[in-house]
């Protein structure tokens, strides 16, 4: 790992950026729902359930959904009947999850429909604490643009999955679309912001989040990271000119 790394638009120290972010999502937790709506249309919805539907969730399977504190992608994958273990590193994220599953009725051992129970665990990306092997899928959706340690993390997650695991990641890109991305950009940099301001009431925090999709690798930087951690059949599918992207691994 290098001496510094990316936040945002600054190079600060590893330890730093993990402070930082981690400081971003406790501010934002409970309206970070309502601004991915906001920031997308409602776009994100959409893009989540092709998401799944790629992941192919099957009863009885052990899902990790890293980075998956308020809910959205576990709830999708419980259920197709799936037993999936919810982590994210900020305690405030999964607090929010937790409310949603009780008020829907799909948390807990005799949960609404027989759906299985979830689990929430507070882990970082990079140091799963899991054992090897542990599970059939790990998913993470706009989250690993947010981790220190990138490579770290896809090699943690190559770790915990069992042979023949399946590694899936909904990630923000860049758009190869001629013009789109120029519009993007303006939007990106001039509202969201001011969205957050108003919104979320932190301008900052959501500066800094479009300021990580920028500096996130190109689609094809990031499918050789993927590689390198071990993965084959490593595939990308990009959504609206690469926008918004879905990469896939497979542990063999």
């Amino acid at each position: 790992m290098t001496d510094t790394v990316s936040y945002g638009f600054q190079e600060v120290a590893p330890a730093e950026k993990t402070r930082r972010v981690t400081s971003v999502f406790e501010r934002v937790a409970k309206r970070y729902d309502l601004m991915n709506d906001l920031m997308s249309a409602g776009l994100h919805r959409g893009w989540k359930d092709e998401f799944v539907r790629m992941v192919k969730p099957r009863a009885g399977e052990a899902i990790l959904d890293m980075a998956g504190g308020t809910g959205d992608i576990a709830f999708r994958l419980a259920k197709a009947g799936a037993s999936v273990t919810v982590a994210d590193i900020n305690p405030a994220m999964l607090e929010v999850g937790r409310e949603r599953a009780d008020k829907r009725g799909i948390d807990g051992p005799t949960a609404e429909g027989g759906r299985p129970k979830l689990t929430w665990a507070e882990e970082n990306a990079e140091t799963l604490s899991f054992a090897d092997a542990t599970f059939d899928a790990y998913t993470i959706a706009f989250g690993i643009r947010n981790v220190t340690d990138i490579p770290a993390a896809l090699r943690s997650a190559h770790r915990v999955l069992k042979y023949g695991g399946r590694f899936f990641c909904l990630e923000f890109s860049t758009t190869e679309w001629p013009g789109f991305g120029d519009l993007y950009d303006a939007y990106s940099h001039r509202v969201v912001p001011q969205i957050g301001k108003y919104v979320a009431r932190d301008e900052e925090a959501y500066r800094y989040l479009v300021e990580s999709i920028r500096r996130f690798p190109p689609m094809a930087e990031f499918a050789g990271m993927i590689a390198a951690a071990g993965f084959s059949r490593v595939a990308t599918r990009p959504i609206l000119g690469g926008l918004v992207a879905i990469h896939s691994g497979w542990k063999a």
